[in-house]
């Protein structure tokens, strides 16, 4: 547990108790699953029995063998999750919890960037909606962009639609010209340099790991770039005992959890995704109890953009592996 969890009252442990153990009756009689982004909130967390970042919960959505996934993410992930699932039941918690980076791009101005680029190839970050990865050649995450854009014939990339990811890959494939779209994600770019030093300051010898949706300032000073799945990863094999982590609060949680004997420090207060932080137990019980809300795409579109999402899929290179677990 966390220190946020350890410091609970008695009274709000014996509440997530409760509602835990009805979450998992819920799960039994539904024949259900729930799987988890690595932002979601300490107490969600705690109940996931997959949890991972984007890439790692497409993976494990294809594997699993139940009725019903329970989301706990935001839209565009049970949007993924539904599209390499047709057969399944998709529920995310809170209906509302979307992506103001996967909003920042449309079908219709896509369209228009081809026609401006006919010899480019669509890569489209997983960070998009259903109708945006329809209209792509192929889906990436932060953990394999880098492979896909590899992986491709193409000489120019149309990367839609984070700017600062889209600026990491260029860095990592200088042999291909990034035609990056001019979206960013509203919590990583909140992170400034400065926020970096003073965090080196107080911690001088704390390694800085930053996602590569923070800015190009940020990825200038960081010691290592890499997704949230990555990251695990890397500070396990390090020899670093301290490390400030550039990427939403969310993340200390695990890797606390994972890594008992070393520190982790946030550099900002303000990293923080709002819409990641709407899902909590009580939505959670509400979605199994009332089965909602669904998130189903319409087939058209679905059998399109399952298309992206699985020719991603097989792209080989760095691989995110989620943690599975019971409750």
């Amino acid at each position: 547990m966390t220190h946020h969890m350890d410091s609970m009252k008695k009274e709000d442990k014996k509440y997530i108790e409760s509602l835990t153990k009805e979450i998992v009756r819920l799960k039994k009689k539904r024949n259900a699953i729930i799987m988890v982004h690595n932002y979601q909130r300490d107490e969600i967390q705690n109940i996931a029995d997959i949890s991972g970042d984007s890439l790692a919960l497409s993976e494990a959505a294809v594997k699993t063998n139940v009725d019903v996934i329970v989301f706990c993410g935001v839209h565009f992930m049970a949007e993924s999750a539904s599209i390499l699932n047709p057969k399944k039941k998709v529920l995310l918690p809170v209906k509302e919890a979307g992506c103001p980076l996967a909003d920042m791009v449309g079908v219709e101005e896509l369209r228009a960037k081809r026609k401006e680029f006919p010899d480019a190839a669509v890569v489209c970050y997983v960070n998009s909606n259903a109708e945006v990865k329809a209209e792509s050649d192929i889906g990436c995450t932060s953990s394999n962009a880098v492979a896909v854009v590899r992986s491709l014939p193409n000489k120019r990339i149309i990367f839609v639609p984070d700017k600062n990811l889209a600026r990491f890959v260029q860095s990592q494939v200088p042999e291909k010209e990034i035609i990056a779209w001019e979206g960013f994600c509203p919590t990583h770019i909140v992170l400034k340099g400065e926020d970096i030093t003073k965090a080196k300051k107080i911690h001088p010898k704390a390694e800085v790991i930053a996602h590569p949706e923070c800015s190009s300032e940020i990825q200038d000073i960081a010691d290592h770039i890499c997704s949230t799945a990555s990251m695990f990863k890397y500070v396990k094999s390090s020899k670093a005992k301290e490390f400030i982590i550039g990427t939403e609060s969310g993340m200390l949680y695990k890797l606390r959890k994972e890594n008992p004997d070393k520190i982790f420090y946030l550099p900002s207060e303000h990293l923080v995704c709002p819409n990641m932080k709407l899902t909590t137990l009580g939505w959670v019980t509400r979605s199994l109890e009332l089965m909602v809300h669904e998130v189903k795409v319409p087939k058209k579109i679905a059998e399109r953009a399952r298309v992206s999402l699985e020719k991603m899929l097989k792209i080989t290179g760095e691989r995110s592996g989620a943690t599975i677990s019971g409750v």
